[in-house]
């Protein structure tokens, strides 16, 4: 059998990143910047003021108290997004808002709880500093200057930072487009009345969200029967659309083995030295390259979690493509099947630092995976792990 850690490596090697692209900010959310980000201006892109208040110039107010005040005629009213340059004599004041341009010849801002928030006249009583309140162009940002660097995630204050610089579209690397197929003519659509022997499909819509949340796009999220031309010609149909497809179900070495009879020749079925997910494949379909999962739901996501999703966000960029590793104290004793890597559902305990295997470990067990948060990894050559074992697991959550 292949071991995991080669089978991870050929499936890697399948994932390659898409060519940058340019789109509107709006679409840049969660993806990762392709090229530096260079300020085209500098914010604040003049003085404005960082408070209501008065526009006056320092040395007119410098004295002003409570019990002496200064009064100021008010030459001006300036609210937030005047356009016409002013300029403020000495001996007067401008009412100024929050954000609003300084006026040339001020040099502080008195804010308005410290007047009497005059109109024609303002009572001052504060004195003020030279600069007091003012914000000075290029004090954030000097045009220029990068300010996000490629390989940044975009944030939300990211795409506020490039909307604040006026730039409408960023450099990203794109999302990987994911074709999902299940397969078998047992499955039918949730929703749909069952006939004897028939079973929903599930496994489509869990790895789609899979998919999802590894910061990857659905294509499409297919179902097919036992059919070889039926599963080839929606194949076709799709595979074009998509970096990466990925089946389930129909490589096992029963009859009835879709996927391997449609695929034999362009993809390399392989047993895998782990539990659950032994039955995998990967190659290529009509040059788009093509995971095959086993068709047991434990197994399917499983597997996805173990090769599909690290390279899937490597492939984008991502910021930490892989779960976090924790090292956990086992509460129980286990065994585990000898020259199988084992991949148990478990319940981790980030205060006490412990993991409890939860569940039986077949792959037909999905209601305990979906109430799992951690995988518990244990070595191909071990049989048995005795309680109070430090075991390696996969924080899920």
């Amino acid at each position: 059998m292949r071991p995991v850690g080669e089978h991870q490596r050929v499936v890697a090697g399948l994932i390659a990143p898409r060519s940058p692209v340019r789109v509107p900010i709006a679409e840049a959310l969660g993806l990762v910047l392709a090229d530096d980000v260079v300020a085209p201006l500098s914010l604040p892109g003049f003085d404005n003021s960082a408070m209501d208040g008065y526009a006056v110039v320092a040395e007119d107010v410098a004295a002003a108290t409570p019990e002496r005040p200064v009064v100021l005629p008010v030459a001006e009213d300036i609210p937030a997004g005047r356009t016409d340059v002013l300029a403020l004599k000495p001996g007067t004041a401008h009412r100024i808002m929050t954000g609003a341009p300084v006026p040339s010849g001020a040099t502080a801002v008195v804010p308005v709880e410290a007047t009497d928030g005059g109109v024609d006249t303002v009572t001052i009583r504060a004195g003020a500093t030279p600069g007091k309140h003012i914000r000075r162009a290029g004090e954030d940002v000097t045009a220029g200057t990068t300010v996000l660097h490629h390989g940044h995630l975009v944030t939300p204050a990211a795409l506020g930072l490039a909307a604040a610089l006026g730039l409408g579209e960023l450099t990203v690397i794109p999302r990987q487009r994911v074709l999902v197929m299940s397969t078998g003519t047992e499955l039918v659509t949730p929703g749909t009345p069952l006939q004897p022997g028939q079973i929903y499909e599930s496994n489509a819509v869990m790895l789609a969200a899979a998919v999802r949340d590894a910061g990857a796009e659905v294509v499409a999220s297919a179902m097919s029967g036992d059919d070889v031309d039926s599963f080839r010609d929606t194949l076709v149909r799709h595979a074009g659309d998509a970096d990466l497809i990925v089946t389930t179900g129909g490589v096992s070495a029963g009859a009835y083995e879709v996927v391997k009879d449609a695929l034999s020749g362009s993809v390399d079925f392989v047993k895998v030295a782990m539990q659950p997910g032994m039955p995998q494949g990967c190659g290529e379909f009509e040059g788009t390259p093509i995971t095959t999962l086993p068709g047991n739901p434990v197994s399917a996501l499983v597997s996805f979690e173990v090769f599909l999703r690290a390279p899937l966000r490597a492939a984008m960029g991502l910021p930490n493509p892989e779960r976090p590793r924790r090292t956990a104290v086992l509460t129980e004793d286990l065994t585990s099947p000898r020259g199988k890597r084992q991949f148990r559902r478990g319940v981790f305990d980030a205060d006490a630092c412990t993991v409890t295997g939860y569940g039986p470990p077949a792959s037909h067990h999905l209601r305990w995976l979906a109430s799992a948060n951690c995988l518990l990894e244990i070595d191909e050559d071990v049989t048995e792990v005795a309680a109070g074992t430090h075991v390696r697991v996969w924080d899920l959550a």
